[in-house]
């Protein structure tokens, strides 16, 4: 496993294997790469590559203003830096948005997308709380423990404390300035992407549970785009890739590898 952090200020881990195609890891807003961790173990002996996002982790954010071409242009920066051809990517909550976007402009450096719970029209009644979350952040600037509570069921949280202590304490070393800019992107996505362009073979997913990234939002983007397959995570909520890793590892590697 190498880490590094590149000429334009992305801390990366890439663990390079005999695989020329690595599969690309991107965290959630106010998150950072460490919650790949049960991935990135159970791919150990494929090629991986997870990093912080702009203004995440450590990793820099200088714009003043941001979209998403930005992130697009991040993975594009250290795809080159590491002399990386094509990727199987794989992009979680506002990293699935990320992933959309990237695939609807760089659609031949990629070999495959998974979507992991990700948004899509939400109703006005979503947005409205969305909204209600983004407005409490800048007031008090901080971030809620109580997130935790809608991305892990109460039976995991209770039986894995350490897990809870840790995205806590991500959570809490956020620069608030920082995400208050990503978050931003997340709240008022538009959903303006040509799904059209997305021609990779794309596997999308959510938890059975999670009320932010819905089932039915899984299926209208299961419609959307052409060469996709839909999987429910059984009993899943929001962070189903830590809580129920094993169902979405396996998952990932039967669809990577149909398509290897």
């Amino acid at each position: 496993m190498t880490t590094g952090t590149t000429a334009s200020g992305t801390y990366y881990l890439f663990n390079k294997k005999d695989q020329d195609v690595p599969i690309v890891f991107v965290h959630g807003v106010g998150l950072t790469h460490e919650i790949w961790q049960p991935q990135l173990e159970f791919f150990n002996y494929h090629s991986t590559l997870a990093y912080d996002i702009l203004g995440h982790g450590k990793s820099s954010l200088e714009n003043k203003e941001i979209s998403f071409d930005n992130f697009s242009d991040q993975l594009i920066t250290l795809m080159d830096h590491l002399n990386i051809k094509k990727i199987h990517l794989v992009g979680f909550s506002i990293g699935s948005l990320i992933a959309r976007n990237f695939a609807t402009k760089h659609n031949e450096r990629l070999q495959t997308l998974t979507l992991l719970c990700s948004i899509y029209k939400r109703t006005e009644e979503q947005q409205k709380i969305v909204n209600q979350r983004f407005e409490q952040a800048k007031k008090e600037l901080k971030l809620s423990k109580q997130a935790l509570k809608r991305w892990f069921t109460d039976k995991y949280l209770k039986n894995n404390p350490e897990i809870y202590e840790k995205i806590s304490s991500i959570l809490s070393a956020n620069n608030m300035n920082n995400f208050l800019k990503v978050y931003e992107l997340f709240v008022n996505h538009k959903n303006d992407e040509d799904f059209n362009k997305i021609k990779a073979s794309t596997l999308i997913m959510t938890g059975e549970y999670d009320i932010g990234s819905t089932v039915k939002m899984s299926q209208e983007l299961n419609s959307l785009i052409s060469k996709s397959q839909l999987k429910i995570i059984k009993d899943g909520k929001h962070l189903c890739g830590i809580e129920c890793a094993d169902d979405v590892n396996l998952t990932i590697k039967n669809f990577i590898g149909s398509d290897e």
